[in-house]
């Protein structure tokens, strides 16, 4: 893996942490903590909003995973590892590191 092929990769990263936190700041609202005052809210009405605050969380977490993915990637950078798989020390395909440039597994050790 080249310098550009490097910067290429650090630039994708950086830019999907960058989508993160701007999905973080939107997803603040739904993990509100929801209302006990039924005689304003209806306990239907009520029912959403937990299930709403339940799926905000759910998505923070996923998110909150992504980020560390993404650092970990980051990480494996600067430490001269990153496109190498951590199990054979095998180079990681290119095309499988466009698709997702966390991975840290050669397509055989992840199948495996």
């Amino acid at each position: 893996m080249n310098d550009a092929d490097i910067a290429r990769y650090t630039a994708q990263i950086e830019q999907m942490l960058q989508r993160l936190s701007k999905d973080n700041e939107l997803g603040r609202e739904g993990q509100a903590v929801v209302s006990l005052d039924q005689q304003s809210v209806g306990r239907l009405s009520r029912m959403d909003a937990l299930q709403n605050q339940a799926m905000a969380k759910a998505q923070q977490h996923r998110r909150d995973q992504q980020r560390q993915r993404l650092l970990a990637a980051l990480r494996r950078i600067d430490e001269e590892e990153f496109g190498y798989c951590i199990d054979c020390g095998t180079e990681i395909a290119a095309q499988r590191l466009d698709l997702d440039p966390t991975v840290f597994k050669c397509i055989s050790c992840a199948n495996g």
